[in-house]
């Protein structure tokens, strides 16, 4: 038997939805309690897959995790372990983020090079040269990072050749404990990294200009436990929004920060959305006369591109032509296979993508081949004629808690089910 995610379109999606914590700010944040002795308490965490495996990452390095629902407690009295194998670490990218904590605590850390989405090359360099200007020794063997620092890291001034949110979260994670200052320059501005920041400040450490393009860091050689509360997750507002526009439908999307959401609340305008923001979060409506746009996805505060396939999803169904091009993760056009498998009109030019829409969807087999992909053929399938079949659909359970029930709460027909494999080979999925 294999397991698929079925929607089934049934007109307009019209209710109130509130997100979960931030897979994206959940994920650091919980790697941060590695850089402590003291318990740290997590509040809003996401009951997602990534999570899952995070914690299992961080019990195998001498974390004792305990866990309520949303609500996760962890401390690390010792590290007992400072090797995160490819086993561990290849499904999940953001667990090569335990290096920092590992080497700061321990002196040396043996962490696989990271596996995660197929959405193009992500290097790691930025994150292994900060290191180094930070005093630690590296080697690449047999796709393993071989580091250690046994006087301890050092301060250090670290200049980004790109915006990196990864290397920004890894460089602040090492200047937690490393001796003496740190400046980042080109440092990410994106609202998890704010979190991050705010949390190391919880734990006692002089941080500032988080949120800016340079940040300052004083380290210490100890830090304290803290509480944090995960922020809402922008990414879940955002696809819940997607469906409104796809569905021409009236959504409420409560749990998170507006001004998370950066140009994309513009974005949103300009599609021909109605839009009002509250304190806790905003109110889309969709009319039947949305219209084409042309969109570049950018590091924050710009249109983000996590955010790029669920709106190139929306697109489809507006009359005219639109179009994105993508510049930050450039193999990230994979849903638009699947989305011309569902009758989409998707041409690729470099690394941009021409959307005439307006044509009918129909329901089909399709794969989710990562997250942010999965997420798009939701948005897709609900505003389609018939049953979509989503395969491989525990991408959606990696980035999205609880999505078929709040989905069935706002009206959907979509539902977890299973069928035989060779009926799914036979569908030419």
């Amino acid at each position: 038997m294999q397991e698929y995610f079925s929607v089934t379109g049934n007109g307009p999606i019209n209710g109130t939805v509130t997100v979960s914590g931030a897979k994206n700010a959940a994920l650091p944040l919980l790697i941060a309690g590695l850089l402590t002795e003291e318990r740290c308490t997590f509040k809003n965490v996401p009951n997602i897959h990534d999570v899952h495996l995070l914690l299992q990452l961080l019990a195998h390095s001498g974390s004792i995790v305990e866990r309520e629902g949303s609500l996760i407690h962890i401390s690390t009295p010792k590290i007992v372990s400072v090797e995160a194998s490819y086993s561990l670490v290849k499904a999940l990218r953001a667990s090569f983020w335990v290096l920092a904590p590992l080497l700061a605590r321990a002196g040396k850390a043996k962490v696989a090079l990271p596996g995660g989405d197929s959405i193009g090359a992500r290097p790691v360099d930025l994150h292994l040269e900060g290191l180094e200007k930070m005093g630690a020794r590296i080697q690449v063997v047999h796709g393993v990072v071989d580091a250690d620092a046994p006087n301890g890291l050092n301060g250090a001034q670290i200049n980004l050749r790109f915006t990196s949110v990864g290397a920004t979260h890894q460089l602040l994670l090492a200047a937690a404990l490393a001796k003496g200052r740190t400046v980042i320059s080109g440092a990410a501005k994106e609202p998890e990294v704010v979190a991050l920041g705010e949390m190391l400040r919880g734990m006692g450490l002089e941080i500032k200009g988080h949120g800016s393009d340079e940040i300052e860091i004083i380290g210490r050689e100890s830090l304290s436990g803290t509480d944090v509360t995960v922020i809402g997750d922008r990414i879940e507002a955002g696809t819940y929004a997607m469906i409104a526009a796809s569905t021409r439908g009236h959504i409420e999307i409560k749990g998170f920060d507006p001004k998370h959401l950066g140009s994309f609340l513009d974005v949103m305008k300009e599609i021909g959305l109605e839009i009002t923001i509250n304190d806790n979060g905003i109110v889309v409506k969709a009319s039947s006369n949305l219209k084409p746009v042309n969109l570049t996805t950018e590091v924050f505060p710009g249109f983000a591109t996590d955010l790029q396939a669920v709106t190139m999803a929306a697109l489809t169904t507006i009359e005219g032509e639109s179009s994105i091009r993508e510049e930050i993760f450039e193999g990230r056009f994979g849903h638009v296979a699947e989305l011309s498998r569902m009758g989409a009109k998707i041409a690729i030019q470099d690394h941009t993508a021409i959307i005439s829409g307006g044509s009918k969807l129909s329901g089909a087999p399709v794969s989710g081949l990562d997250i942010r992909a999965a997420a798009a053929l939701v948005v897709a399938a609900l505003a389609a004629e018939g049953e979509t079949k989503i395969f491989e659909p525990y991408h959606l359970f990696r980035g999205y808690d609880g999505l078929d029930l709040k989905l069935v709460s706002l009206g959907a027909n979509a539902k977890i089910t299973m069928e035989n494999p060779e009926e799914h080979l036979f569908s030419g999925c």
